[in-house]
């Protein structure tokens, strides 16, 4: 810390140099011509002579990320958005200007303009004419370029993070290339894109827990939205037939790999449709989008190689309990299932139904192994409040899941509109948060009022967008993928 205070103060040294100089260290705007890639892509193919011949000048504006000096010359390599290009500094081009060029530090923002040319060793090189100064970092960067190795640091000093870790932008580029084709893919199947409230009376769409604020004009509690299911659907009452909405949603819970309590979501819905379709939908969509970032349908994550060829893998959760080794008594027997979890590791105690348990006992038994794309269908009903029960099985649901390297990606479900039903299961919700379940979902009757106007038989879908993102980043960590995660205070 010493050291870095040291740096400190010898760049602050220098800042009030170039000020005594007339210099703005907080420069103004720069005309640029041309980025770094630009540059490079546009004559990567002209050698030496021609370059020369043809005295071509550009202006780059870019961090300082290297440097040495050799006493009357000095090279540097600017970093820029795209990329980077080394520039070369001489003082007999520069002349008196050149004594500012000692003031230079790495991190620095500058703008120089020069001539392109080719070193001995064939760099494409930038011969300075003149620069402007644009920003003095005061604060110098990790030790060698390479120093901001600590996980947590990266995450907390994002903003340094982005500069060291160049490949770290790159994720960031292609998430938003994924959330760009998201919306043009649904727009080009006639979705209309929609808003819904962030605060909402009364939490609803999903069994989690919600973040509580009060709203002072109205004198009420407001709460931060688990999930925007609920209003979408009450659009669906008013006319709508196909809306979707990519926003975020909040769920006060722990923090780990797979969860950040601010995080992204997709969800989309479609009137006159079921889940069957929205998994032919699903597998469409998801494979058009991995062939536009990818180029193929088999991409690496971590160890394992990801086939999005179609169709995908679909069985029921108690085939696929099955599948992995649950015994077929457990799946239908509380006391069985619960003796039988406890026997494998698996906290459920706070499990109060057979339903609660075989949730805890598929996260533990069967989602580990779901690598490849796999939809899992058919859940119990109480674990799905708000999807319709299946006509020849009416203890399950038409629900799916989809799951890819090991995480769930999307749950889907063709909806509830039978309101009399949709009550009952908000009580039976309510009964639950009375036994402890302090997930279950509430009582809200202004839903229940809209499906009693009468919303049309349709089908409903979330996508998790962070760890969409993740598996097509390679990213192994939400944090990885989320530009500035919730972190603990710093000590």
């Amino acid at each position: 810390m010493e050291e870095i205070n040291e740096l400190i103060l010898q760049r602050k040294k220098k800042l009030e140099e170039l000020r005594r100089l007339g210099i703005d260290p907080y420069g103004r705007p720069y005309e640029i011509t041309h980025h770094a890639s630009e540059i490079h892509e546009q004559f990567k193919d002209w050698d030496a002579e021609r370059l020369e011949r043809e005295n071509i000048t550009c202006s780059v504006a870019g961090r300082i990320i290297a440097w040495r000096s050799f006493g009357k010359a000095a090279f540097s390599h600017l970093q820029d958005f795209t990329g980077r290009i080394q520039v070369y500094f001489r003082k007999d081009v520069l002349k008196d200007k050149y004594s500012i060029v000692k003031k230079f530090d790495i991190g620095d923002i500058i703008g120089v303009r020069g001539k392109l040319f080719r070193t001995k060793t064939n760099e494409l090189t930038l011969l300075v004419e003149d620069f402007d100064f644009l920003t003095k970092s005061v604060r110098p960067l990790p030790e060698k370029w390479h120093g901001l190795r600590d996980v947590e640091l990266r995450y907390r000093q994002r903003y340094v993070d982005l500069i060291v870790n160049p490949h770290v932008k790159e994720t960031f580029i292609k998430r938003s290339e994924i959330i760009k084709f998201i919306r043009d893919f649904l727009e080009g199947e006639g979705f209309i894109e929609v808003e819904t409230p962030m605060m909402q009376p009364i939490p609803g769409g999903a069994t989690a827990r919600p973040f509580k604020t009060h709203h002072n004009a109205l004198g009420i509690d407001l709460y931060l939205r688990i999930a925007p299911e609920l209003y979408l659907k009450r659009l669906l009452v008013g006319g709508f037939e196909k809306v979707f909405e990519l926003n975020k949603n909040f769920r006060n819970e722990g923090i780990s790999t797979k969860h950040n309590p601010e995080f992204t979501m997709l969800e989309f819905y479609v009137a006159y449709k079921d889940y069957n379709f929205l998994m032919d939908f699903t597998e469409k969509m998801l494979t058009e989008l991995v062939k536009k970032i990818h180029g193929t349908l088999k991409i690496p994550y971590g160890d394992e190689v990801l086939d999005f060829t179609p169709p995908w893998k679909r069985f029921s959760m108690f085939e696929a309990m099955k599948m992995y080794g649950v015994p077929e008594e457990v799946i239908g027997d509380y006391e069985k299932a619960r003796e039988w979890a406890l026997k494998e590791g698996i906290d459920v105690k706070d499990a109060f139904t057979l339903a609660k348990v075989l949730d805890e006992i598929f996260k533990e038994k069967v989602e580990p192994y779901l690598i490849q794309p796999t939809f899992v269908i058919d859940y119990p009903v109480e674990l799905s409040p708000l999807a319709k029960r299946k006509k020849d099985a009416p203890e399950l649901v038409e629900r799916f899941e989809l799951f890819i390297a090991a995480r769930e990606i999307a749950n889907a479900f063709t909806e509830l509109n039978d309101p009399e039903d949709q009550r009952q299961r908000f009580m039976e919700q309510m009964k639950a948060r009375e036994m402890g379940d302090k997930e279950a979902h509430l009582m809200d009757e202004d839903f229940l009022r809209a499906l009693e106007y009468g919303m049309p038989p349709a089908a409903g879908e979330g996508i998790g967008i962070d760890r969409l993102v993740m598996v097509l980043t390679d990213s192994h960590s939400i944090r990885d993928v989320i530009l500035f995660p919730q972190l603990r205070p710093e000590r």
